[in-house]
């Protein structure tokens, strides 16, 4: 069964998305995503239902290699 990722997103989600995808086969993860209408600005990403990154608890945007890197990691983790 894959591992799920849930993001709850801002428009960059595809972004993140594909980077999963780039490093993981579509067999191993399962990636979703659903909007926020009248938030902005609002991110947050759970793998196999644990909150690895939100930005609404400080994280901020996935805006550098080592915001992706967590994530990544957290994916890999979850295949363990």
């Amino acid at each position: 069964m894959p591992v799920k990722v849930m993001i709850t997103y801002w428009p960059k989600f595809e972004k993140i998305k594909q980077a999963i995808l780039t490093k993981f086969d579509d067999t191993e993860v399962e990636v979703e995503g659903y909007g926020t209408p009248g938030i902005t600005g609002y991110l947050e990403v759970e793998v196999a239902g644990k909150l690895v990154h939100s930005k609404k608890a400080g994280d901020g945007y996935v805006d550098s290699d080592g915001k992706m890197q967590k994530i990544l990691n957290a994916v890999k983790a979850a295949l363990a």
